[in-house]
């Protein structure tokens, strides 16, 4: 692909001459890290001494990866044809900041992502230092650990061993979120490709567990997927009581107050969350630390827009093809008249269900 030889050979001019440089020179360095690393899954499927363990889960991947291009038209290339072992359980470290008193989080601009919600580290010490300048501007900040990195089809992104501990359902719906943002990305819209990209991992595990699963991995599949909702809904709702606090006419003081009272609320609920799955802890890790706005903010971007191209999927039949290319229509329109046009095939899918068949 000689597109992708080119970006190569440009890194390889870059990582000296801006291995100092900064931000730029981390994520250069980080970039070559996965390149230089990784291995094809077939010749490590070939070589006897790939473990047993690992030698199982990539031949499922290679399923999977056939799955998601012969029938979810995602694109067919050489991404997650390779594996990396990067020796860390992350990828890189996310950095999502927002005011005291907001909501909204604070974007960067990138040349090819466009504007995002969030400033990626290949090193938790430097995301954590970054982290650090933005409180001392008065920010609140959140760093979290992200164990998948998409390139979005500049490089052929490897398989890494940060993910190889999911389940098999959570490992394709990765490999297909992942192939989404190559199949459709907007810039500067993260709360549009996000959801985009999970109603496309949703729908392929879906597909993937009809077609190949068994009975206890669909049960297990529906017990994590309501788990995953209880888990959105709770925040969301602190979420959307949080925003109408901030734009509300109260004094300061009395805005700080109140959200301390419904961070406190939101571990309440999430601790009845906890009696009622029968103990389940798989968010405890979340919830460990001091809780802000752009913690609350980084999880509910992903979801908000789900139900919309849900219903858009369903407005084409299920044609994924056909949903790629209203997708990319939707893309295309200004920014407000796409959220417009969002919201309203959500309501619209919605209202259908809620209506009993004749």
């Amino acid at each position: 692909m000689p597109h992708r030889l080119t970006h190569l050979i440009l890194l390889a001019l870059l990582i000296p001459a801006l291995g100092g440089c900064g931000y730029y020179g981390q994520s250069i360095r980080g970039q070559w890290e996965l390149i230089s690393k990784r291995q094809s899954i077939a010749a490590l499927l070939a070589d006897p001494q790939t473990p047993a363990v690992l030698r199982k889960k990539l031949r499922r991947v290679q399923q999977i990866r056939h799955f998601a291009s012969a029938q979810l038209a995602l694109p067919d290339n050489g991404s997650y044809r390779d594996y990396a072992d990067l020796g860390r359980p992350f990828v890189v470290w996310n950095v999502f900041a927002a005011r005291p008193l907001s909501m909204r989080l604070e974007t960067w601009c990138f040349p090819v992502a466009g504007c995002v919600g969030y400033r990626g580290y290949f090193d938790e010490a430097e995301a954590r230092a970054y982290a650090a300048t933005l409180v001392a501007q008065g920010l609140e900040t959140h760093v979290a650990g992200i164990s998948a990195y998409s390139t979005l089809g500049w490089f052929d992104d490897p398989l890494l061993n940060t993910v190889l501990g999911r389940s098999e359902a959570r490992l394709a719906g990765l490999i297909f979120h992942e192939l989404a943002h190559q199949r459709v990305y907007v810039p500067d819209d993260t709360a549009f490709n996000e959801a985009f990209a999970t109603a496309v991992e949703q729908e392929g595990v879906r597909r993937w567990l009809a077609q190949n699963g068994d009975a206890q991995q669909k049960v297990e599949d529906a017990r994590f997927r309501r788990r995953q909702n209880d888990f959105v809904d709770l925040v969301t709702g602190t979420r959307d009581r949080l925003a109408a606090l901030y734009a509300s006419e109260l004094p300061e003081a009395k805005k700080y107050a109140r959200k301390a009272q419904l961070i406190g609320e939101l571990r309440t609920g999430y601790a009845a969350l906890k009696r009622r799955w029968g103990g389940y802890a798989g968010y405890d890790a979340w919830f460990s630390g001091p809780l802000n706005n752009p913690q609350l903010a980084a999880v509910t971007t992903y979801r908000d827009g789900v139900p919309g191209f849900q219903a858009l999927l369903r407005e084409q039949g299920g044609d994924l093809v056909a949903f790629y290319r209203a997708v990319e229509a939707l893309g295309e329109l200004p920014a407000e008249e796409r959220q417009a046009r969002l919201q309203s095939f959500s309501a619209a899918g919605l209202a259908a269900l809620a209506v009993p068949p004749l």
